[in-house]
């Protein structure tokens, strides 16, 4: 299997292209991708939007699909998606995929959580979002999956001035849509956070004021019911 030139890159992988329809996608640290596939596989038998996967030729690789069309991030910088919009898919994305049932587990209330759900994980194909990047998925509580995504946009805003505007144009959007904050669990997600060898100082820093940030959207979430 000829590997072409690097089209993406990510905190702990790489994205080569493979030929029109496919990529690979290889962990630096050799990582296996088998369970990523077989979660992705899963979630396609159910009707949730991934790549198709196949079988790549070690275990750090996953051969992928390619996806054409902008990324979330893309179409919001580019403006032709807005804040609220891309609020409303990425809480629409999540729900979605908390009604799939478990795979394995024996839990009840637990479902497939992907654990990193942003923008730049999400592409506009002219057939509709497609989320992508499997490699933190796990089961567990849904309100795990809805606090880390909305901490990772809260962080964003605090430690990005490149997209520090747009996610807090997409924050507001997300908890109001996922009903508020009562049902996250924000400080299970903080504590997974803080311990993520990728993430920068400052990011870490900035968590107990990202969360400040969430449950102030929650409050004026509730605020808008009220009225």
């Amino acid at each position: 299997m000829e590997i072409g030139e690097l089209i993406g890159a990510g905190r702990t992988a790489d994205v080569f292209a493979l030929d029109e329809d496919r990529v690979v996608r290889r962990y630096r640290d050799g990582e296996d991708a088998t369970g990523e596939a077989v979660v992705m596989t899963y979630l396609t038998q159910h009707g949730y939007p991934v790549p198709r996967v196949w079988p790549g030729p070690v275990a750090a690789e996953l051969v992928m699909q390619r996806l054409s069309g902008p990324t979330m991030r893309e179409a919001l910088v580019a403006g032709t998606l807005s804040g609220e919009q891309a609020g409303e898919l990425l809480a629409d994305l999540l729900v979605r995929l908390h009604a799939v049932p478990p795979r394995t587990g024996a839990d009840p209330t637990h479902r497939i959580v992907h654990l990193d759900l942003h923008p730049e994980n999400i592409f506009l194909t002219p057939d509709g979002p497609v989320v992508i990047d499997w490699a933190t998925a796990q089961e567990g509580p849904p309100g795990l999956d809805t606090a880390m995504a909305a901490l990772i946009l809260a962080q964003a805003a605090l430690t990005m001035p490149a997209a520090a505007e747009i996610a807090r144009t997409v924050l507001p959007t997300l908890v109001r849509r996922l009903g508020g904050t009562d049902g996250m669990l924000l400080s299970e997600a903080r504590a997974r956070r803080a311990a993520n060898p990728t993430l920068t100082e400052d990011e870490i820093a900035a968590l107990d004021e990202a969360v400040a940030l969430i449950l102030a959207a929650g409050a004026d979430a509730d605020e808008s019911v009220r009225r």
